[in-house]
């Protein structure tokens, strides 16, 4: 069994002990290896802050063995030393930032190997804003205005983040560009978790059908997760569960 989280935004704001505190519990409890990746931020060169927020983060909620990696351009991305702290962990996070800084950094990297090798392992891959958006098939990149390739382990599916803020303002031309998608608006302050069976490093590299999205998302936080589809709109908040399936 492996686990996704992902999250809306404003993860280290102090709202997002729910959805957090599952996460750890999935990843083994509060002794459990967390792995933060600060590489959305790193263009504007805020990695070393961002990732010591997240260290601290966890650390207030219990978590005994946190720590952020330097991951900040496609050197670092594909340097041995730092793929092989990622796969000592239990828990991967990615922080929001530059979302297609982020995608472009990580694909086909040692990094993101080490990373599919924790989630086909039983571990816990989170992402918020930035982060969340490049786990799907899809993300818009708001600086640029394009749609994009992600890394593709939510597969025929695109994260709105900070969608009770502007997130939403993105969903008519999504859903355009991608009639045949799931958009995935969710909250900032707001998580969602899955659980599901890993999927093969193979798998990430070819688009599959809906059929093999994980199951039984779970809503975690105080706002809520709306599901985009071509023919309904869904809100679920929070406790709520849902496939991307079917509501």
């Amino acid at each position: 069994m492996s686990y996704l989280l992902l999250a809306g935004g404003a993860e280290f704001g102090g709202q997002m002990r729910e959805p957090d505190l599952q996460a750890i519990e999935l990843a083994g409890g509060f002794d459990a290896p967390i792995c933060i990746i600060p590489t959305a931020t790193a263009p504007d060169n805020n990695h070393k802050r961002a990732g010591n927020n997240g260290i601290r983060w966890f650390q207030s909620l219990g978590a005994k063995k946190v720590f952020s990696l330097d991951v900040i351009d496609s050197n670092s991305a594909n340097d041995s030393s730092l793929a092989a702290s990622v796969r000592t962990s239990k828990l991967v996070y990615l922080l929001g930032g530059f979302p297609r800084f982020l995608g472009e950094t990580l694909k086909d990297s040692l990094c993101w190997d080490a990373v599919l090798d924790v989630y086909q392992n039983g571990g816990v891959i989170g992402g918020s804003s930035a982060g969340a958006m490049v786990l799907c098939e899809f993300y818009y990149d708001p600086y640029e205005k394009k749609l994009l390739n992600g890394l593709n382990l939510i597969p025929n599916a695109c994260v709105l983040p900070h969608h009770n803020q502007f997130g939403k303002t993105w969903a008519k031309q999504l859903r355009e560009l991608l009639p045949d998608s799931i958009l995935l608006g969710i909250d900032e302050e707001t998580g969602m978790i899955s659980r599901s069976a890993s999927r093969g490093k193979d798998e990430t590299d070819s688009k599959l059908s809906s059929a093999t999205h994980p199951a039984d998302w779970q809503v975690y936080g105080k706002g809520e997760v709306t599901v985009y589809r071509s023919e309904s709109t869904v809100s679920v908040g929070r406790g709520g569960k849902f496939s991307l399936n079917g509501i």
